[in-house]
Parts: C-alpha cells; sequence; structure tokens
C-alpha cells in the first residue's frame, strides 16, 4: 500500500473545501458591525453561565459599540478589524452551539423528505412549499451566502456550515 505524504492529503482536502465552500456576499459596513457586535455577543454567551453576568457585559459591549458610532470610514474600518482580531483571539474552545445546529445534538436528525418522495406521482397541493433547507435548518437563501445548492461542506470542528 503506497504512503500518502500529508502534504498530498491536505492540498486535497484544501481542494475540496474550495469546490464545496458558498460564495461569500458583499457586505455593507453596518452589516460588517452588526455581524462584529452579533458575533461578540454569541462568544460571551460561551464563556459566561450566568445571565445576569452576560446582561451586565452586554451592556459594556454595547456602550463600546455606540460611543463609535459615527465615525469616519477609516476608523471604522480600524475598528471592524482589530474588533474581529479580538474576537479572534477570545474564541471558546468549545462554543455554545444551539441544538439543531452543525456540532448540536439535533443536528440533521429529523431532516424534511424531499417532495419527490412525499408526492412521487408529482402532483403538490397548492400549499405545498416550495423551498429548500440548508443542513442546519434553515431557508435556503442565494443572497446570505448560505445555500445548500450542490454540495454543502459542514466543518465539525468548528461547529458551522463552510
Amino acid at each position: 500500500m503506497p504512503v500518502v505524504k500529508p502534504n498530498i492529503l491536505n492540498s486535497t482536502f484544501a481542494a475540496a473545501k474550495k469546490e464545496a465552500m458558498q460564495k461569500l456576499p458583499n457586505l455593507t459596513q453596518n452589516q460588517e458591525v452588526a455581524r462584529l457586535y452579533r458575533g461578540s455577543l454569541k462568544m460571551m454567551a460561551s464563556w459566561a453561565i450566568d445571565r445576569d453576568i452576560i446582561n451586565r457585559e452586554a451592556t459594556k459591549l454595547r456602550a463600546q459599540f455606540d460611543a463609535n458610532r459615527g465615525c469616519t470610514p477609516a476608523k471604522a474600518r480600524r475598528l471592524i478589524d482589530e474588533g474581529e482580531q479580538k474576537l479572534f483571539d477570545m474564541q471558546h474552545p468549545d462554543p455554545y452551539c444551539i441544538p439543531y445546529m452543525p456540532g448540536g445534538s439535533l443536528f440533521m436528525r429529523n431532516p424534511p423528505l424531499p417532495m419527490s418522495v412525499c408526492f412521487p406521482d408529482g402532483n403538490l397541493p397548492d400549499d405545498a412549499p416550495d423551498y429548500t433547507f440548508n443542513p442546519d435548518m434553515t431557508v435556503c437563501k442565494p443572497e446570505t451566502g448560505k445555500s445548500a445548492v450542490g454540495s454543502v461542506l459542514v466543518d465539525y470542528s468548528l461547529k458551522k456550515m463552510i
């Protein structure tokens, strides 16, 4: 049996990841700030158990975001980059995961059946849904960058869809 070199194996996985990755949407600066704020709140919930502590820290975090509202675009870009780096540095080694999301205990436990299985003759009722679900049970929308059309790669170590 031939020996597989680690760098060849890693390049193969990198190619598979590149093939399965969804295209990221272009975000406005407000959307980037909102995602940074939301990610910070989620990260905070992974580190603290007590709701009072989470609420107190969330109030401090909101005050920091409000203090920098209306700054120049250059300063905003610098603050966003610093915030993303701080968020990366403060990541929890085993973040809290909603049960039905990738890495959760309910992930893909009861996925919806395809319509071709429910109605094999092709006669769909008028009120039949015409949307598909992602593996994390969210509705597929191409504009969000999460669309399960084709192959979807789920990274269980990061507990998210890639």
